[in-house]
C-alpha cells in the first residue's frame, strides 16, 4: 500500500472557503477517480513562520502503478481546479510506502 501525501499551507484570508472546497469537492473528486481507497485530512499543529494554516491530506492507493495512472490520467485536471486559489497557497507532494501498520 502507498500513500500520496499532499501538504498545503493556505492563507488565512481564504482558509474557510478553501477548506469547504477541499472537503466538498476536491477530496470527493480524488476518490471518484477510483485510484484511491480513502483520504485522511489532518491539520498540522505546528505554526509556520510564513503564517497561514497547514494541512496534510493522505490518499491511500494500492500500488505505485495505480499512483502513476493518477498522475497520467487525472492529476493535471484536478490540480487545475485549484486555480481559483492561485497565489494563496503552497503545496508539496510526497509518496510514502506503508511498511507496517498496527492497531491498538
Amino acid at each position: 500500500m502507498y500513500i500520496y501525501n499532499v501538504t498545503i499551507n493556505i492563507e488565512e484570508t481564504i482558509h474557510y472557503e478553501w477548506l469547504n472546497w477541499m472537503k466538498d469537492e476536491h477530496i470527493p473528486d480524488m476518490l471518484s477517480t477510483g485510484k484511491f481507497s480513502k483520504a485522511l485530512m489532518t491539520k498540522v499543529l505546528v505554526e509556520e513562520e510564513m503564517g497561514g494554516i497547514t494541512y496534510s491530506v493522505q490518499y491511500t492507493t494500492t500500488s505505485k502503478k495505480t499512483l502513476q495512472k493518477y498522475y497520467d490520467e487525472d492529476a493535471d485536471i484536478l490540480r487545475a481546479k485549484s486555480n481559483r486559489f492561485a497565489g494563496k497557497f503552497v503545496a508539496f507532494r510526497t509518496e510514502l510506502e506503508i511498511v507496517s501498520e498496527h492497531n491498538g
